[in-house]
C-alpha cells in the first residue's frame, strides 16, 4: 500500500517530458508510481491543480536569526511551495558553522548553501543599514574560505561573491577575482551577484567559467544584459555559449520588466527562475518564487517551461539530478499549484508595473513522501 496518492491533478514534470492528468503515488519517502486509479493510506484530491516536482529556489537568504537579511526556509515552503532553498551566500567562513548547526541541520525543509567569500557573509543588510560585505578587502581571506568550504564539502554547493557599487564599493572587481581563485582551489562553481557599476558587466561576465552562475541576470539598466534596441550583448551570448548559467534572482533591485521583455523577444530565456527572497524583498516586489514564476507566465512563457526553470534546470545548476523530478524512485517531494485567473498587479524592482491575468499559488507540499502542508 502506498503512503500517499495525489489524485486527478495535472502532473507536469519537465525532467521526463510529462504533462498529463493522472495520479502520482509516494511510498517509503520516494515516488512509487505514476498512473491512473492508484490507491494509498492517504489520498488527496488535487483535481484542477498542477502537481510539479518540489520547487527549488536557487537564490534565497535563509540564515534566519544569524544574519539581518534572513527569512525562514520553512515559511518559504509553507507559503510558496519551495522544498529546496538554496542559500546564496548569507554566511561566510566566520559564521558558517552557526548556519549549519542552528539552521540547516534542524530545518524540516532542505537548505543547501553557497559560501560567501567574505569572512562575515552578508552582515549588514536592512532597510536602515546597508554595508556591502565585499567593500572592505580586509574581510576577504581566500585561505579561510577554502578551509571552510573543504571542511563542509558535504554541504557547500559553491562560492558566492557580490560585486557592484552597493556590494563591493571601491573594491571593484577584486572580490570576484579572489572568489574565482577560491572556487578553482576547491573545485566548486561560483555564483556572482552584479549590481550597478563599477565593475562593468563585461568585466564580470567575461571572467565566469562553464558552470558558474550569473545571478540577477535580467537586471535593469545599468549593467543590463541587453541594449536599448533589444540586441543581447555580445559578452552575454559568449558566456551562454561557454556554459555560464543565467539565474533571475529577482530580489528587491535586480529584475526589470523592460530587460526581461527584450531578452525574451530575442529568444534568450534564463536558465533558472529564482526569487532572491530576503527580509526586504519578501514584502515585495519579489515576494516568493511562485510570484516570480507568475511574472514569466504572464509574459508569455508556457507553464511547463516555467516549471522546468524552477525544478529540473535548477537541479542541474547545482548538480543534483536527484532533485527537481518526479521520476519513479526519486525523492518524494512535490509542489501542488493553483493557477488563479483575474487581474493581478505585478511590479519589478524599479517600480514598473504589469497587469497579468494569471497567478500561481501554493496549494500543498509533499515532503519525504508524505503530505506536509497544509495539514
Amino acid at each position: 500500500m502506498n503512503d500517499l496518492v495525489l489524485k486527478g491533478g495535472r502532473v507536469v514534470d519537465p525532467s521526463q517530458g510529462l504533462d498529463k492528468m493522472t495520479d502520482i503515488a509516494f511510498s517509503g519517502g520516494k515516488v512509487s508510481a505514476i498512473g491512473d486509479n492508484l490507491s494509498a493510506k492517504d489520498t488527496r484530491d488535487v483535481a484542477g491543480k498542477i502537481v510539479s516536482p518540489g520547487l527549488i529556489d536557487l537564490h534565497t537568504h535563509v540564515y534566519w536569526g544569524g544574519t539581518s537579511l534572513g527569512v525562514e526556509a520553512e515559511l518559504l515552503a509553507r507559503t510558496g511551495g519551495v522544498t529546496t532553498s538554496i542559500d546564496a551566500g548569507s554566511a561566510g567562513p566566520g559564521n558558517f558553522h552557526g548556519f549549519r548547526k542552528h539552521v540547516i541541520e534542524p530545518s524540516p525543509v532542505r537548505i543547501l548553501p553557497f559560501l560567501n567569500v567574505s569572512f562575515p557573509g552578508i552582515f549588514a543588510f536592512s532597510k536602515t543599514v546597508m554595508v556591502g560585505e565585499s567593500a572592505d578587502m580586509r574581510l576577504l581571506d581566500p585561505r579561510e574560505a577554502v578551509r571552510v568550504a573543504l571542511e563542509n564539502k558535504d554541504l557547500v554547493l559553491g562560492i558566492k561573491v557580490r560585486v557592484g557599487k552597493s556590494a563591493s564599493g571601491d573594491s571593484g572587481i577584486m572580490p570576484l577575482d579572489i572568489a574565482l581563485d577560491v572556487a578553482e582551489e576547491t573545485g566548486l562553481p561560483l555564483m556572482a551577484h552584479l549590481d550597478a557599476p563599477p565593475p562593468a558587466r563585461h568585466e564580470v561576465v567575461s571572467r565566469l567559467r562553464p558552470g558558474d552562475i550569473l545571478t540577477h541576470c535580467f537586471r535593469p539598466f545599468p549593467n543590463a544584459p541587453v541594449r536599448a534596441d533589444g540586441r543581447v550583448r555580445e559578452e552575454i551570448l559568449a558566456a551562454r555559449k561557454r556554459g555560464v548559467i543565467f539565474d533571475i534572482g529577482h530580489g528587491g533591485g535586480s529584475f526589470g520588466f523592460g530587460t526581461t521583455t527584450k531578452m525574451l523577444a530575442a529568444g534568450f530565456l534564463p536558465d533558472v527562475i529564482s526569487s532572491d527572497v530576503h527580509v526586504i524583498s519578501i514584502e515585495g516586489p519579489a515576494f516568493d518564487l511562485l510570484t516570480t514564476m507568475s511574472k514569466f507566465l504572464c509574459l508569455g512563457v508556457d507553464l511547463p517551461t516555467v516549471i522546468k526553470l524552477a525544478t529540473s534546470n535548477a537541479a542541474a545548476a547545482i548538480k543534483r539530478p536527484d532533485l527537481g523530478t518526479l521520476k519513479v524512485g526519486s525523492i518524494g517531494e512535490a509542489t501542488v499549484i493553483d493557477i488563479a485567473s483575474g487581474k493581478f498587479d505585478y511590479a519589478d524592482s524599479i517600480g514598473e508595473r504589469m497587469i497579468g491575468d494569471k497567478r500561481l499559488l501554493s496549494a500543498g507540499v509533499v515532503l519525504a513522501g508524505r503530505w506536509w502542508h497544509p495539514v
